[in-house]
C-alpha cells in the first residue's frame, strides 16, 4: 500500500495559520522546555556545589559568587557569537542541533567526576548553549508576519515552556545533588537535553525553510567546508574558554573585550543598511538591550548571592510546610511566571481595549520599579531574623513574586520587540546581542554578590545576613532611579521605534 509522501510546508504557509499559535510553536515550546530544564538545572546547582566544602569545589562565598558570575557570562557571552555564526553560516537548525549535542556531552562529563572534570564540562556547556539559545527564539521569531500582532502572545506562550522546564530542572537537580549526589544533577540535566534533542530532531520536518543553512546557495562542498571549519573551530576553542573560566582575570579581559567588539560589528551592520526608518530601529533596540543589563544584573542573584543566602540564612518553613530554602529559590520564580504569566497577558489584553495599555517602554520601566520593590523586600528579612540569623522563607518568597511580575514586564516582552526591531538577515545577531546584554548581566551579578559577600570565610550567618541584606538594600535604589529614567526618557525611545506596536 503506496504511502503519501510528508511534503514540508513553505513559510507562506506557516505563517498563514489560523488561530493564536502556529502548530510549530508547540514543537519548539516542547524543544525549548527541555533544553531550560538542562540549563536551570545545571545553574541552580552551581553556586551550592562551587561552596561545598566537602563535596563540592570548596570556594568561599565570594569566589563561588565570582565563579558563578564568569561561567554565566561566557554562557551568555557565546550565544552572540552562535546567533553570527547562524545568520552567516550553519543556519538556525544546525546550529541548535550541533549546540544541544555539546551541552550533552559537557553535563555528562561533570557527572562522571564533578570535582576534577568540572570546569572542562562547563566549557561544552558554554560553547552549547551559545549555539542552541539565540537560533531557537530567532525560528519563533520567524513564524509570524511583520506586523503580526499574535507574536507577542506566541512569545509569551514561549516563554512559559522556558519557565516550565526552568521549574522542574531547579526542584529536581537541586533536589539529587544535595540529598543524593552532585552526579546525579548533572545527568538528570544531560538526560532531559537529550530529550529535548530527539523531539526537535522527529519535529523539524514541520519548520519548512525555517531555520535553513544561509548558504543553500553554494555549492555542497563548499557549504560543507564551511560548516566544518566552524565546528572545528569552536572545539578548538576550548582549551581557552578552560583557562578564562578557571581565572577570574581573564574573564574581565573577556568581558572588556567582547562587548565593544560586538558594539563595532553591531554598528558595521547597522551602517550597511539603507533605510534610515531600519537604522532607528536598531538603535531602539540597542536601548532595551543596554536596560536590560542592569535589570539581568539585579536579577541573577537568584542564582549566586541569593543562592547563598537561601543555603545559609533561611528557615525550613514555607506556609506551614517543611521545605529546602533552595528549592524554593529555584522554583518560585518560575512557579510565578507559569502561574501569573497568563493573568498579565490578560491584563494587557484588558488595558488594550481600553485604550489605557502602557507602551513597550513604560513596561519596562514598570519592570525595574517591581525589581525594586523586590529586593526591598529581600532586605526585609533582615526585621524577620532571629539571634542566630535565620530568617523568614515566607518573606523570601514574597519577594520571588515581586521580582517575577517585574520579569513578566520585561523578558518576553523584550524577546518579542527584538525580533520586530531586527532586520530578518541580522535576527540571529540581534538575538545574541540581547543574551550578551544578559552575559553582563550576569557578569556584574556575580561581582555584586561577591561584593556583598563577608570578606571572612569563618564569618557567622548573622553577619552574613546583615551583609546580604544590606546589599539588597543598595540594589532597590539603583533599580528605582534605572525605572523612573526609563519612563522619563520613553517619548524618544518610542520617536526611535516608528510605532513598532
Amino acid at each position: 500500500m503506496s504511502q503519501t509522501a510528508f511534503v514540508q510546508p513553505t513559510l507562506e504557509e506557516i505563517q498563514n495559520f489560523e488561530g493564536k499559535y502556529p502548530k510549530q510553536l508547540w514543537y519548539l515550546f516542547l524543544v525549548e522546555m527541555w533544553e531550560r530544564f538542562c540549563f536551570y538545572g545545571m545553574r541552580g546547582v552551581l553556586t551550592i556545589f562551587m561552596a561545598d566544602q566537602v563535596l563540592g569545589l570548596a570556594l568561599s562565598d565570594k569566589d563561588a559568587n565570582l565563579k558563578y558570575g564568569a561561567i554565566q557570562a561566557f554562557v551568555y557571552a557565546f550565544t552572540f557569537i552562535g546567533g553570527i555564526f547562524a545568520d552567516k553560516i550553519l543556519g538556525f537548525r544546525k546550529s541548535l542541533f550541533f549546540g544541544g549535542t555539546i551541552m550533552i556531552a559537557g553535563n555528562l562529563i561533570i557527572a562522571f567526576s564533578p570535582q576534577t572534570l568540572f570546569y572542562l564540562g562547563i566549557t561544552l556547556s558554554i560553547i552549547g548553549t551559545g549555539f542552541f539559545k539565540p537560533n531557537i527564539s530567532s525560528m519563533v521569531g520567524d513564524l509570524y508576519k511583520e506586523g503580526d500582532s499574535r507574536r507577542d502572545a506566541g512569545f509569551g506562550l514561549f516563554y512559559s515552556g522556558i519557565n516550565i522546564g526552568a521549574l522542574l530542572g531547579g526542584a529536581l537537580c537541586v533536589w539529587l545533588g544535595k540529598y543524593y549526589a552532585w552526579s546525579y544533577a548533572f545527568l538528570a540535566a544531560a538526560i532531559v537535553m537529550t530529550i529535548g534533542l530527539i523531539t526537535f530532531y522527529y519535529t523539524k520536518k514541520h519548520l519548512g525553510p525555517i531555520g535553513d543553512s544561509p548558504l543553500l546557495n553554494l555549492e555542497d562542498s563548499k557549504r560543507k567546508s564551511r560548516e566544518i571549519m566552524v565546528y572545528v573551530g569552536s572545539l578548538l576553542s576550548i582549551p581557552l574558554i578552560f583557562i578564562m573560566i578557571k581565572n577570574t582575570a581573564y574573564t574581565d579581559m573577556f568581558m572588556y573585550t567582547i562587548g565593544p567588539l560586538a558594539l563595532v560589528y553591531f554598528f558595521y551592520e547597522m551602517f550597511k543598511i539603507a533605510s534610515p526608518a531600519s537604522r532607528k530601529k536598531l538603535i531602539a533596540a540597542l536601548i532595551f538591550i543596554v536596560f536590560s543589563i542592569v535589570f539581568w544584573a539585579f536579577f541573577e542573584q537568584s542564582g549566586g548571592s541569593l543562592a547563598l543566602f537561601a543555603e545559609n540564612n533561611l528557615s525550613f518553613n514555607l506556609l506551614g510546610l517543611h521545605i529546602d530554602p533552595n528549592v524554593v529559590n529555584n522554583t518560585s520564580n518560575s512557579l510565578f511566571v507559569i502561574l501569573f504569566s497568563p493573568l498579565i497577558g490578560l491584563l494587557w489584553v484588558w488595558m488594550s481595549g481600553r485604550k489605557i495599555e502602557p507602551n513597550t517602554v513604560i513596561k519596562f520601566g514598570l519592570a525595574f520599579l517591581f525589581l525594586a520593590g523586590a529586593f526591598y523586600t529581600f532586605y526585609a528579612t533582615k526585621f524577620f531574623a532571629g539571634a542566630d540569623g535565620i530568617t523568614s522563607l515566607n518573606i523570601f518568597t514574597a519577594a520571588y513574586l515581586i521580582i517575577t511580575i517585574g520579569e513578566l514586564c520585561l523578558s518576553p516582552i523584550g524577546l518579542s520587540i527584538v525580533t520586530k526591531l531586527s532586520p530578518k538577515h541580522l535576527g540571529g545577531m540581534m538575538m545574541g546581542m540581547w543574551f550578551l546584554a544578559s552575559a553582563y548581566g550576569q557578569y556584574v551579578a556575580g561581582l555584586l554578590g561577591a561584593g556583598m559577600s563577608t570578606p571572612d570565610a569563618n564569618a557567622g550567618l548573622p553577619e552574613k545576613l546583615i551583609a546580604y541584606t544590606d546589599g539588597y538594600y543598595q540594589l532597590a535604589i539603583y533599580a528605582l532611579v534605572a525605572g523612573i529614567l526609563l519612563i522619563v526618557i520613553s517619548p524618544i525611545i518610542r520617536k526611535l521605534m516608528q510605532e513598532v506596536k
